[in-house]
This record gives C-alpha cells, sequence and structure tokens, in this order.
C-alpha cells in the first residue's frame, strides 16, 4: 500500500475529532475566533516538529525560495477564508448542509489538479469522486434518504452558497500545498511535508492575529482565556493539518482528498460506539458509497 493512503486516512481522522471541537467551542468565540485556534495553538507545534526533525534527527530544512513563500502564503489565507465560510454555512442553515456542500472541494482539487496543476485524473478516479460524493451527502443527513433533497433543494440559500464557496477555496488552499512541496526539492517527504506546515502555520497565526487585534480585539482575550477547550482543536489540528501536507507531498491533491472523503466513515463509526444506536439502512448505503468510491479511485488512479 502506498504510504500516503494511511497518511490520508490517519489525517481524515484527525480533521473529523478537530471539526467536531471547532463547532462544541463556537458557542464560546466568534467564526474568526474559532477560526484562530487551529492555527494559534497548531503553529508552536508544527515548529516543534520540525526542529526536530532537524535537531533531532539531522536532516536538513530544504531551501525556502520567494516563489515558496508566495504558495503556501497563498494556501494559508485560502485556509482561513475556507474555515470561516464554513463555520458560517453551519450557522446560517446547519451542520449537515454546511458539510455536505464543503465536500464539493474534491471536484474543486480535481478541476485545478486537471487544468492548473497538470496532473490530471483517470476517468474511474471522477467517477469515484462522485461516488463519494453521494455518499457523504447521505452520510450528512443520518441516513435519512428524503432527507437529501431538502439539503439539495435551495442552492441559492446563503448556507449552501458559503459551502460550496469554502469547498472552492479549500480547493485552492489544497492545490497550492500541492505545488509548494513540489518546489522543495531537498530532503525527504517527511522534511518538506512538515517545512510547508509550519511556514504556512506560523504565516496564518500572525495575519489572523494582527486581523483580530484591527477587528475584533476582545476575542484574542476570550481564545486565551478558553485555552483549555481551544488547545484540543490545536493539536487535532495540526495532527490533520501535517497529514494532508505529507499525503500532498506524496500523491496528487486531488487523489488526497478524495480518499480523505472516508471522515465521514468515521463519524459514522464513532456515533455507533458511543450513542450505541442501531444503523440504518440509509448509513449502511451511504458508508458503503464512500468506501466505494475510495476504491475506485485508488484502483483507477
Amino acid at each position: 500500500m502506498p504510504l500516503w493512503i494511511p497518511i490520508t486516512i490517519a489525517a481524515a481522522l484527525c480533521q473529523n475529532i478537530r471539526t467536531t471541537m471547532q463547532q462544541k467551542i463556537r458557542g464560546l468565540l466568534s467564526v474568526d475566533g474559532a477560526n484562530f485556534v487551529r492555527y494559534l495553538y497548531g503553529a508552536p507545534l508544527a515548529l516543534a516538529a520540525l526542529a526536530f526533525l532537524v535537531w533531532g534527527t539531522g536532516r536538513t530544512v530544504p531551501t525556502i525560495t520567494l516563489a515558496f513563500l508566495g504558495l503556501v502564503t497563498i494556501a494559508g489565507v485560502a485556509q482561513i477564508v475556507a474555515t470561516s465560510l464554513m463555520i458560517h454555512s453551519f450557522s446560517l442553515r446547519n451542520f449537515t448542509v454546511g458539510t455536505v456542500y464543503s465536500k464539493t472541494e474534491t471536484v474543486f482539487v480535481a478541476l485545478f489538479a486537471t487544468y492548473i496543476a497538470g496532473e490530471p485524473l483517470a476517468f474511474g478516479s471522477w467517477i469515484g469522486i462522485f461516488v463519494c460524493l453521494g455518499g457523504v451527502a447521505i452520510l450528512s443527513v443520518r441516513g435519512k434518504l428524503s432527507d437529501i433533497r431538502g439539503v439539495l433543494a435551495d442552492l441559492t440559500h446563503k448556507g449552501a452558497v458559503y459551502g460550496i464557496l469554502s469547498g472552492a477555496v479549500f480547493a485552492i488552499a489544497a492545490g497550492t500545498i500541492r505545488e509548494a512541496s513540489k518546489l522543495l526539492t531537498e530532503g525527504d517527504f517527511m522534511i518538506r511535508g512538515i517545512t510547508v506546515l509550519a511556514c504556512m502555520n506560523t504565516i496564518q497565526v500572525v495575519l489572523m492575529a494582527l486581523y483580530l487585534a484591527r477587528r475584533d480585539r476582545p476575542q484574542l482575550g476570550k481564545v486565551w482565556h478558553n485555552w483549555r477547550s481551544s488547545i484540543w482543536v490545536g493539536i487535532f489540528s495540526v495532527l490533520g493539518s501535517a497529514g494532508w501536507a505529507l499525503a500532498m507531498t506524496l500523491e496528487n491533491a486531488a487523489l488526497v482528498r478524495a480518499v480523505g472523503q472516508i471522515e465521514l466513515v468515521f463519524t459514522f463509526i464513532s456515533s455507533r460506539l458511543v450513542l450505541k444506536e442501531r444503523p440504518s439502512l440509509g448509513e449502511w448505503i451511504g458508508s458503503i458509497l464512500v468506501v466505494g468510491g475510495v476504491v475506485l479511485i485508488l484502483v483507477t488512479r
């Protein structure tokens, strides 16, 4: 099995945990405050990981160019904007609608990879992406097939629009992370992926701190005051982001994000284990579609 596959699955699991925690602290912080914590507490961990690789294992930091810094800055800003749009989508409609529409990211990433990055996908991979997206939609409504029509009915609703926009901007982030990693030609995939993450998270902390200081200064105090809840968002965020960065260093970003759709299956499994509920037929169908789509992507890639 290619190394990027288990790394992607681990990243999806961490992202699932982080998104759930981030939604919970939404009641304590504003949209921007909830967004800020994932970088504030994640950046030091990313820098610590980079320091360990350099001083603990003898690796060397790859040469950093202006082009690389430009790409990671674009990726960092895109990730900030996309996360804010996604959280807005949750608040305007609900978590389900926001999740379904934000997952259109995989389609946008595939278009980016094909027409901009010059890494076209096989026809079977495209089919797999849409199969996964169908499974995600079913799992997001907890297997109630009759509810899918309601989720997809109003494309002009602000919640849906924000969700789709978040997917498009997340795709820009994923594509530019992949392109930035390709500019680092020295060292193994580990040092290159963590270098991308450490640089991007550091830029994100600086930009968001300046933004909040100017637009919503009280949130800086609230983020610090609620550190016990917020720090876990940062920890799982950096673990997930590290996984995505490492996987995208090894493989086409579109394939990585498509396989990452298995995140919704983790939500399905965890809710069953914790709540001891009996899965519905629709949830089984959704899970099978997601897993089947992922398998199709891997087989035809």
